[in-house]
C-alpha cells in the first residue's frame, strides 16, 4: 500500500471514532490498541493520554510529535468519506489528519538521528483549565526536557511560531431599574455597557514584532446581554471579552491591561487566562526542521498547547498537514498530498 494510501486510511479510520471533547477515551483505547499491535512500545499515560516512543531524554536529542485526540461537536460530517484529493469528516483538518501522520511515522519506525517520542492527549479544544496536557506534563518529568516539541496543530505544512494569549472574561454593567416611561428616575445598564463597549471599540489593532514575525494584539466583545422586560429600565447588563495578547506578555500582565481598559465602566471577572508561547525558531531542532522541509515561518495568530510545553520548559512550535481554514467547519477535510508531505518532511527530518 502506498504511503498516500496508508495516510488516507488511516486518517478516514480516525474520523470514524468519535472523540469530541470529554468522550476521548475509546479514541485514545484504539490508537493505543494499533500502535501496540504494530510492535510500537506504547502505554495508557492516563486521563486519555497516550505516550509511544521515547519520552525521555538520553544520549541523543528528543523530539516530541505532539497532538490531540478531540474535535469540536459534530455537524452532520461524521462518518467521513474520501474522494480522490482528500479525507473529509469531523476533525479531519484539527487534527486527525495530523494523528494519522503521528500513527504512521511511529509505525515506519524510521531510521532516526534524533530520539522521537509520540505524544497523544486530551480536551485540547475546551479551555485551557480542563487539558489533560497539563496533568501529563506534571507526571511525565522526561517530556518536560524535550529539546523541541512539535504540536501538529493545523499550519497547512508551514511552521507558526509561538502563539498568542487568550483572556476570556464577564464585564458587568451596574445600574438602577425603574420605569421605561420615566427612565430618568432609573439609571440604565444597557445604556452603561454601550459607552463602555464604544470605548473599547476603539482600542486599536496593535501589531507587534517578535523574531521578524508579526503577532497582534486584539480586544474584542464577543457577547452582550441586558434587560428583563420590555417596559424595565435594565439594572445590570453583562458583555463577553475576550482578548489575544502577544508572546510578550505574561499572564498577570494581560489581566492588568484588560482590567485598566474595562474596570472604569463596569467591573470586570476573569473567566480563564491561556498564556501566550514565545517564537521558539531560534532552537537548533527548530532550524533544522525548517531547513530540511523549506518551511515557510508564520505567526501563530491564535493560541495553541505550545504554551504549555513552553510553561513546562519545552521549546515548541506548531507544524501539522491540516489548513487552519478548515479547522471546525461543517466540510472539513484534509488533503492527502498534504498529509504525505507532512510524513515525508518529519521522516526526513528525523533522519537528516
Amino acid at each position: 500500500m502506498s504511503l498516500a494510501e496508508r495516510l488516507a486510511s488511516r486518517t478516514l479510520e480516525l474520523v470514524d471514532v468519535p472523540s469530541e471533547s470529554r468522550d476521548e477515551a475509546a479514541l485514545a483505547a484504539h490508537v493505543l490498541g494499533v500502535l501496540r499491535d504494530g510492535g510500537v512500545d506504547a502505554r495508557d499515560a492516563g486521563d486519555t493520554c497516550v505516550l509511544a516512543g521515547a519520552t525521555q531524554r538520553g544520549e541523543r536529542p528528543l523530539v516530541l510529535l505532539a497532538g490531540h485526540f478531540d474535535t469540536v461537536p459534530a455537524q452532520g460530517n461524521r462518518p467521513g468519506r474520501r474522494d480522490a484529493d482528500a479525507v473529509h469528516g469531523l476533525g479531519a483538518a484539527d487534527m486527525k489528519g495530523a494523528l494519522a501522520v503521528m500513527v504512521e511515522l511511529a509505525l515506519a519506525r524510521v531510521r532516526a538521528t534524533i530520539d522521537l517520542g509520540y505524544v497523544f492527549f486530551g480536551r485540547e479544544e475546551l479551555a485551557v483549565t480542563e487539558s489533560a496536557l497539563a496533568g501529563l506534563l506534571e507526571r511525565e518529568a522526561g517530556l518536560r526536557a524535550a529539546d523541541l516539541v512539535v504540536v501538529m496543530e493545523p499550519t497547512a505544512n508551514a511552521i507558526h511560531a509561538g502563539c498568542l494569549g487568550n483572556v476570556n472574561a464577564t464585564w458587568t454593567f451596574h445600574g438602577r431599574s425603574g420605569h421605561s416611561a420615566r427612565p430618568w428616575l432609573a439609571d440604565n445598564a444597557i445604556h452603561r455597557a454601550a459607552a463602555g463597549i464604544h470605548a473599547l471599540a476603539q482600542v486599536p489593532p496593535d501589531a507587534r514584532e517578535f523574531d521578524g514575525l508579526r503577532f497582534t494584539e486584539v480586544v474584542s466583545v464577543t457577547r452582550v446581554a441586558g434587560g428583563i422586560a420590555d417596559n424595565v429600565v435594565p439594572e445590570e447588563a453583562v458583555a463577553h471579552v475576550n482578548y489575544r495578547y502577544a508572546p510578550d506578555r505574561s499572564s498577570p500582565e494581560a489581566e492588568a491591561w484588560l482590567r485598566e481598559l474595562c474596570e472604569p465602566h463596569g467591573t470586570l471577572a476573569i473567566d480563564g487566562n491561556a498564556p501566550s508561547a514565545p517564537v521558539a525558531i531560534a532552537n537548533p531542532m527548530a532550524q533544522r526542521l525548517i531547513a530540511v522541509g523549506d518551511l515557510a515561518v508564520e505567526p501563530k495568530q491564535a493560541w495553541t498547547p505550545v504554551a504549555e510545553f513552553a510553561a513546562a520548559g519545552a521549546d515548541a512550535v506548531n507544524f501539522g498537514p491540516g489548513d487552519p481554514a478548515q479547522a471546525h467547519t461543517r466540510d472539513e477535510h484534509v488533503r492527502v498530498d498534504a498529509l504525505v508531505r507532512c510524513f515525508e518532511t518529519i521522516e526526513a527530518f528525523a533522519c537528516a
